[in-house]
């Protein structure tokens, strides 16, 4: 019994054509065989270790959304627009770095380039382990060694092109969303264990937010050595990248992303600070501001879910529906000063981007899923669309990080020009039902190509 249940997995083991360094040159997930007896299991490992160096490098990314509350216990004497910017400008690099971390995978394989991306994580653990307490340095400096932070946020685009091509088309959105949400969830840890550490043993000691990572980032890239896979069918050349620029929908879901993951890591890194600029509660930041990333982590996996049941354009439309209601609540809460309001308005907009998130990545590998049996559906076709679906993912989340650089500088510039963040609470209702008004015309509207298709 024993001997005979094991012969399907040693034959598809034999077919995986293992290679030096740990490639595996024949990958076939839509082979329902395949993927029951050999493809789940080894999808499912590289998706662990890959959820555990993309938390790490996440939790990176985000430090200093929660370091810069404390700052002025340390010695340094900011303004909120000069905190503000500590928080954008890594989000920004992070957005910057995408593209290339993106190309990385085809070039290096999935699991070299996650041990490179992992031990890039103790340049800005390092720094501002250094740097937080010699206030001496300057704000340039500081802001200099901020954007290193922005190595963690390009491990996204890599983590999530490589992942896709472990997984078969029906099981994308719930991968995706787990390998996501298992990132996103690092800014609510980095958030809620940072306060805690920084004053273990009494007194303030904010190098410790650095120093605490440095050996989880050394672990994340020897988990990746150990147990971690390259696919050949993922080492490619970058043309595919490339040529999912041509596609139309490749910018249209850049900005649909903006609205959702950019409105996600913009809120995330803002919200701390917000919570002690506008309503004068550190303690509150301290303590409470991590359940807006928690809840919005939480919820990506469920997003992609749903929207494996019922279509990713429909969710993505009613994440924006709950993303106008909660900014508008957001801006009534400031004008009455409700802290209790402004939390939950802010919960609401963390759910809201969380499942969104979920349903933009479904979206995208659905779209060139259809590109590809609109062509013809062959063997070829669809390795070029995957390929190509996994370049625009990278792609699609760098513009839309972006938007973690754009939330935090369009609160300084409104608390800068006007005194306040209401009119960029008025901005972000507006854009948000820009953003439904596109997701119905492009993918939902009555005629529309992709309609037919259940995008």
């Amino acid at each position: 019994m024993t001997t005979t249940s094991a012969q399907p997995e040693a034959v598809q083991e034999e077919t995986l054509d293992r290679r030096p360094g740990r490639w595996i040159g024949h990958w076939a997930p839509e082979d329902h065989t395949f993927w029951r007896t050999t493809g789940n299991r080894i999808a499912r490992r590289n998706l662990i270790w890959s959820i555990f160096a993309e938390h790490i490098g996440f939790s990176v990314w985000l430090l200093w959304s929660i370091v810069v509350v404390r700052l002025g216990d340390a010695g340094w004497q900011l303004s909120t627009s000069q905190a503000l910017w500590l928080t954008a400008v890594p989000s920004g690099v992070g957005a910057l770095l995408r593209l290339p971390y993106t190309f990385a995978v085809p070039v290096f394989g999935g699991r070299n380039w996650t041990i490179v991306s992992a031990l890039l994580l103790i340049v800005p653990c390092a720094g501002l382990a250094w740097a937080v307490e010699r206030p001496e340095i300057g704000f340039p400096v500081l802001l200099l060694i901020a954007a290193t932070a922005g190595f963690g946020g390009g491990n996204f685009a890599s983590s999530m092109a490589n992942i896709s091509f472990f997984y078969p088309e029906r099981e994308k959105g719930w991968a995706l969303g787990l390998n996501a949400a298992g990132g996103n969830i690092g800014v609510a840890v980095v958030q809620f264990l940072v306060p805690q550490v920084i004053v273990l043993g009494g007194g303030l000691a904010l190098a410790r937010a650095g120093l605490m990572y440095i050996p989880l980032a050394v672990i994340a890239a020897v988990c990746a050595y150990l147990f971690m896979d390259n696919l050949v069918e993922a080492k490619a050349d970058v043309r595919p990248v490339w040529s999912s620029l041509r596609h139309r929908d490749t910018w249209i879901m850049s900005l649909l992303y903006i609205g959702t993951f950019g409105s996600f890591i913009g809120y995330s890194a803002a919200f701390p600070t917000l919570l002690t600029s506008v309503f004068g509660r550190p303690d509150v930041a301290l303590t409470w501001a991590f359940l807006g990333a928690a809840v919005g982590s939480f919820c990506r996996p469920f997003g992609g879910r749903l929207s494996d049941v019922v279509g990713g354009a429909r969710v993505t439309m009613v994440s924006f529906v709950l993303m106008a209601i909660g900014a508008l609540a957001a801006l009534w809460s400031v004008e009455q000063r409700s802290l209790g309001v402004f939390f939950v308005a802010f919960l609401l907009l963390f759910v809201a981007t969380g499942v969104g998130n979920g349903s933009t990545y479904r979206m995208i590998s659905r779209i060139f899923q259809v590109k590809g049996e609109e062509l013809g559906g062959s063997p070829e076709v669809m390795l070029a669309m995957r390929r190509q679906a996994a370049g625009a993912l990278g792609i699609i989340s760098a513009v839309g990080a972006l938007g973690g650089f754009l939330v935090p500088i369009c609160y300084a510039w409104a608390r800068s020009t006007y005194g306040g963040i209401q009119p960029a609470l008025r901005f972000y209702v507006g854009f948000f039902l820009v953003l439904l008004l596109l997701t119905w015309a492009a993918y939902l509207r009555p005629g529309a190509r992709l309609a037919r298709a259940g995008v």
